[in-house]
């Protein structure tokens, strides 16, 4: 068997999603194909390219080189024509991901008073990881992408990003019954007992934060459930659980939303475009709307907006 484009995608899927099923899913695979495949692949390149830990699928040595090669290769080739196009025309729709923030209510409308006769589509991801893949296949012309400190996605040309939040906090989320509610701000040590609802976007690095940030205040995090960012909301307000939330968000009816001790979970914010999709005053354009829809909404939570009239040194973009 020789190596094909598909098998790339395949290991960079796995790399990015640090799960088989996860990457299975995303390639339209069953997993013990996929699983067989990976086995093939291995022996052509004459070592494992993955091993596993707590956290997931993580490359070995031989594995992130030839994860770095493949993602070389395949940004070339989604490229292949793409930049001979030339940037789109202003009649065009704009296909633009986001991850799930609570300004996505106001982007629509913003980024199309920014880009007037641009029609907007808009698929909100929960993960940061699929829809870097989607603007590097060409399926999304750009994308607002939440970051957690520490942790990156791969972009390569024709994808070129922007800083709009170069940092934020992000809170925890528990019952308005739970003991600590009362509390103004909460130290991530005292959650030490308590179920963990898994963060959506796990295969962008949201999940190894938390892990990495409970372990620094002393226990390993329970993380017992997994469910999309509104789907948790019930199991909050009952009791079952706690998660790690962006700070924009106002609270769920039965919940409260705290700030942590110390801030030991930061991220960022970052636009990125497709060079040969939007030129360089539509992107510029771009980011103005975008913005503008996320200044709209840091007033949702009190605690947030307090925050950010605070630290006016950490968005200064803004």
């Amino acid at each position: 068997m020789d190596l094909d484009i598909s098998h790339l995608r395949m290991v960079c899927a796995m790399a990015e999603t640090g799960s088989v099923t996860r990457a299975a899913a995303r390639m339209g695979m069953s997993q013990p194909a996929m699983s067989n495949q990976l086995r093939r692949v291995e022996e052509i390149v004459g070592g494992a390219l993955f091993t596993r830990s707590r956290s997931g699928l993580e490359p070995t040595p031989l594995g992130g080189q030839v994860i770095s090669r493949a993602r070389t290769i395949l940004s070339e080739m989604d490229t292949l024509f793409g930049d001979l196009r030339g940037p789109r025309g202003p009649q065009e729709t704009l296909g633009l991901g986001c991850v799930h923030l609570a300004c996505v209510g106001s982007i629509v409308a913003r980024v199309g008073e920014a880009l007037p006769g641009r029609e907007v589509s808009l698929r909100i991801e929960p993960s940061s990881a699929l829809l870097g893949d989607a603007l590097a296949r060409g399926h999304l012309d750009a994308a607002l992408i939440g970051l957690m400190e520490g942790f990156d996605i791969p972009i390569a040309a024709p994808v070129v990003s922007r800083t709009l939040v170069p940092r934020y906090p992000i809170f925890v989320t528990l019952s308005e019954n739970h003991p600590l509610a009362g509390r103004d701000e909460i130290d991530l040590s005292d959650l030490r007992d308590e179920a963990w609802i898994a963060p959506p976007g796990a295969d962008d690095g949201s999940l190894s934060s938390l892990r990495a940030s409970c372990r620094a205040a002393g226990f390993e995090p329970i993380v017992r459930y997994e469910a999309p960012s509104g789907a948790a909301c019930p199991l909050v307000a009952a009791g079952h659980g706690v998660r790690m939330v962006d700070p924009s968000w106002p609270p769920h009816p039965g919940t409260v939303v705290r700030p942590l001790a110390g801030e030991p979970q930061v991220a960022r914010l970052i636009v990125a475009w497709r060079r040969d999709r939007l030129g360089e005053e539509e992107a510029a354009a771009l980011y103005r709307g975008l913005a503008a829809a996320y200044l709209e909404h840091t007033d949702s939570h009190p605690t947030f907006e307090a925050w950010w009239r605070a630290h006016p040194q950490v968005h200064p973009l803004l």
